[in-house]
């Protein structure tokens, strides 16, 4: 196993606490940029390691978040310990931040920036800060959603935002011909979910008999999953009102927030922070 080369931090998470995780054979990390499907990601590989539609626990007991400085951790570490099925972590941590181990299948999700980044705004806006954890103080959001976005879009690397999120990308995608790492597109699971569905499941090594396939998918599709807010929705303290986690799961809601300056303007940002095949994949054709 080697250690990573970075390390993340923000208010609420440290991707230092690695250090705390003994991995094992067989495990599972989703490492996401947030709001590219990391909940959807985590249900699947629960669907499939459990084979039912019906999960045994809440999903964040389930799948454990460890940079997640909310959790002591010495009890997340004594959780992790104490699985004994097969183990799916997640991170919004980039794999440069990870413990690199060829034994670990790694999972990564992209999806449209500009998707991503109005989901994050309408999430931070169903953010109860007084929950929070971590370091220094919550900046005050800005009034308008636009500009709540260009807050978003403008970051620093180190901060949430459209920067971070192609620096993480990229790192799957440097490695994303490696046998242990799975880089999946957004739209992909939007357009294919049973296909995709099967791809991970072959991926991880997991047979599913064919009877079992349709209650599985049926389980993982957004009007399912938002019947099982309670068990599926993460950090369940942390918000506002859970109803609104699973707010759209759509691609194109940029459109309604964005006008042409706007767009000319996000082009211009996010050609600076990747190379012109990531662009082209992370879009997935959509002119910019």
């Amino acid at each position: 196993m080697r250690k990573p080369p970075a390390r993340y931090r923000t208010t609420f998470a440290d991707s230092a606490r690695w250090d705390s995780v003994a991995l094992r054979p067989g495990d599972i990390i989703i490492s996401t940029p947030q709001k590219c499907g990391t909940t959807w990601m985590q249900t699947i590989c629960a669907l499939l390691i459990f084979q039912s539609p019906e999960l045994p626990a809440m999903l964040d007991e389930l799948s454990i978040w460890p940079d997640f400085l909310l959790r002591d951790e010495d009890d997340m570490a004594e959780a992790l310990e104490a699985q004994q099925t097969r183990r799916f972590m997640k991170t919004h941590s980039a794999l440069d931040g990870l413990p690199d181990d060829d034994r670990v299948t790694y999972i990564t999700v992209g999806r449209d920036p500009r998707d991503a980044g109005v989901s994050y705004i309408n999430h931070q806006a169903n953010l109860n800060m007084a929950a929070m954890p971590g370091r220094g103080t919550f900046p005050a959001l800005p009034a308008l959603p636009r500009e709540r976005f260009w807050r978003w879009a403008n970051n620093p690397p180190e901060a949430t935002g459209l920067a971070s999120m192609m620096h993480h990308l990229s790192t799957a995608w440097e490695v994303r011909d490696r046998p242990n790492v799975l880089l999946l597109h957004y739209q992909q699971m939007l357009d294919d979910l049973p296909g995709t569905m099967r791809l991970v499941a072959d991926r991880l090594g997991i047979q599913v008999p064919a009877a079992r396939w349709p209650g599985l998918i049926k389980a993982a599709t957004f009007s399912e999953m938002r019947t099982h807010i309670d068990n599926l929705v993460p950090e369940r303290d942390i918000w506002l009102d859970r109803t609104r986690f699973f707010r759209s799961g759509t691609s194109g809601q940029w459109r309604a927030l964005l006008d042409e300056p706007d767009q000319q303007r996000y082009r211009d940002r996010v050609r600076t922070l990747a190379t012109p095949a990531l662009i082209d994949w992370v879009h997935q054709g959509q002119p910019l």
